[in-house]
């Protein structure tokens, strides 16, 4: 891997949208043109959705065995580890987060593929006790299908990797769209499974208009399951769509995660856990901290020794060493931040730490 993707993989080939058209990818840290990537059209979509569909079929008279699926999974392992540093650049380019971030993002995102590599070879059944000793009851563990994954852009290596080792361990074919803000990063894992030799069809990325390719994944009677991660109001339109075709689905969608801390607590670690919870990735987490709750006895200590550790970190490109925060995804994430002071302010909040505008533009808030 040398440089960032500008195809999507389907069915084991890198194509171009079969009506030319292409979206830009940009470094949020420096507004930088990254990459254009394309945005496929309707028929590209059905014909990721066809090939999936085909290796599945194919795998009930020509199966996928688990040897060979963990196989392919620990090949894919030995791939992330060889390329480890460019991944991380590519999630940092792309996404913003601090290079060492991206470097820990990657490591997890192997290991995914580590544990569901060795469950591939363990999808067990059960023998359940009966209420007659002339019957007996056994549960078989089978694939359901297609699965199609829609991720974001927060975690666009470990998100992914996480629902595609899931669904190759299980013996699934698998359809990605990831979110367009960060398409290289995944684009940069379908090149390493190329490298892995994954049989054509078996894992495909699509990249282009997330409205039009999700209903063309939830409208397909061959995409059985859906896995899903981004905002509630989106999972809510997935639920409505997979009515007509009773697809499961697995949706993992906003939070809104408290920090509490007791009269007991230990404040140096305390303020440690609240600078990791509310900083990581910027504070763009679904497990970010959304509020504290602090006891009323060490509230104005926490407060204060809060601040002064804020004040250390260092806000900049996440390409920077050293640097330990980085850029806002977006205009909107940006604008987002600023409103959630202004309203804390309106309500009678006092501000301790006042956003001020940083030298390397309007995407860092420092």
């Amino acid at each position: 891997m040398t440089h960032f993707h500008s195809k999507c993989f389907v069915n084991g080939a890198w194509i171009s949208s079969s009506d030319g058209k292409t979206f830009p990818v940009y470094d949020p840290a420096t507004k930088q043109l990254l990459e254009h990537v394309p945005s496929l059209s309707a028929q590209d979509v059905d014909r990721a959705i066809k090939a999936a569909g085909e290796l599945f079929e194919a795998s009930k008279t020509l199966p996928l065995p688990a040897r060979a699926r963990r196989t392919w999974l620990l090949d894919l392992v030995e791939k992330i580890e060889a390329d480890s540093e460019l991944l991380a650049q590519t999630i940092t380019a792309e996404q913003g987060k601090p290079l060492a971030e991206a470097r820990a993002e990657v490591a997890y995102a192997r290991d995914y593929f580590q544990w569901f590599a060795e469950e591939s070879v363990r999808t067990y059944g059960d023998i359940i006790p009966a209420d007659s000793w002339t019957k007996r009851i056994m549960v078989l563990k089978q694939p359901v299908g297609v699965v199609a994954a829609i991720t974001p852009w927060n975690f666009p290596l470990a998100m992914l990797a996480r629902k595609m080792g899931a669904a190759i361990a299980a013996g699934c074919t698998f359809i990605a769209k990831p979110a367009p803000e960060t398409p290289l990063t995944a684009l940069a894992l379908a090149k390493l499974c190329e490298e892995a030799e994954f049989p054509p069809g078996l894992v495909n990325i699509l990249t282009g208009d997330a409205e039009m390719i999700a209903q063309r994944l939830m409208q397909s009677p061959v995409v059985r399951k859906i896995s899903f991660t981004g905002s509630t109001e989106v999972g809510k339109i997935l639920i409505r769509q997979s009515a007509d075709t009773v697809k499961r689905l697995t949706l993992e969608l906003g939070g809104n995660a408290p920090f509490i801390v007791f009269e007991d607590a230990d404040l140096e670690k305390a303020v440690s856990g609240a600078l990791f919870g509310k900083y990581r990735n910027a504070g763009q987490t679904c497990i970010c901290v959304n509020r504290f709750l602090v006891h009323s006895s060490v509230a104005e200590q926490f407060t204060k020794r809060l601040v002064e550790r804020s004040k250390e970190l260092s806000v900049g490109s996440g390409a920077t060493p050293l640097t330990d925060i980085g850029p806002l995804i977006s205009d909107e994430a940006v604008a987002k931040v600023h409103r959630l002071v202004n309203s804390a302010r309106e309500q009678g909040a006092t501000i301790a730490l006042e956003p001020k505008p940083n030298e390397r533009g309007a995407q860092f808030v420092s």
